[in-house]
């Protein structure tokens, strides 16, 4: 059985191929990470001043993500956002799109969150020095609030990873569609090539995921 797996990867250019599909799903992610995390901290900032109709706009916007399905996001962004508004990207920006747009929505109730822990205290007193109110935030407010965000960034960061699964649903050849390429090829001659290219797929995820929780667990360990 574990011959006929070796065989399975190193056919052609089977494990280069799922390295690539890998590469694809690592890219999209940390793009969209990238991306959601800034506007989000943008957001976050915005929904803890005191405009009621900002604050209302943001959390309408946090709860569409919310409630929005995943899948049923790339659906609307791949599908009907190129038609409506004209927009020619190609897949995988699409992609993009969808998550940052998702990431940005989670991170910025984390930031608000994360903001609104910081103690009074530390907002009085940065008003005392005559701080502006752009001087607190960058100065007082966000460098205390990362350490506050950290766990729940990271999470946020797996979750995406993983999600990342479904964008074969779009046509992106990720490694999921490369995996179940190859085991539709390969599932004649190998029977049991689902069970060891999921296998396979299964440790690179876990092999991405979790240095991240243990990156994080140090750095919050040294804050």
């Amino acid at each position: 059985m574990a011959h006929s797996a070796i065989n399975v990867f190193l056919a052609g250019d089977n494990f280069a191929r799922i390295m690539q599909g890998l590469w694809t799903s690592v890219w999209i992610a940390a793009v969209s990470l990238v991306l959601g995390l800034i506007l989000g901290t943008i957001f976050g900032v915005l929904r803890t001043l005191p405009n009621k109709i900002v604050r209302f706009v943001l959390r309408l916007y946090l709860e569409f993500f919310r409630i929005m399905p995943t899948i049923v996001l790339l659906y609307l962004v791949y599908y009907i956002l190129p038609r409506q508004l004209h927009i020619n990207w190609s897949a995988s920006w699409m992609a993009v799109l969808a998550f940052a747009l998702w990431v940005a929505a989670e991170f910025s109730d984390i930031v608000r969150g994360a903001i609104e822990s910081v103690p009074l205290s530390q907002k009085e007193s940065g008003l005392a020095l005559g701080l502006s109110r752009l001087q607190l935030f960058r100065y007082v407010l966000l460098p205390q609030a990362v350490k506050l965000e950290l766990p729940a960034t990271i999470n946020l960061a797996t979750r995406v990873i993983k999600t990342t699964s479904l964008l074969m649903t779009i046509s992106i050849i990720d490694v999921i569609a490369v995996g179940q390429q190859i085991i539709e090829a390969n599932n004649q001659q190998y029977p049991n090539a689902v069970f060891w290219i999921y296998g396979l797929i299964f440790i690179l995820y876990f092999v991405i995921d979790y240095p991240l929780s243990v990156w994080a667990k140090r750095l919050a360990a040294k804050k």
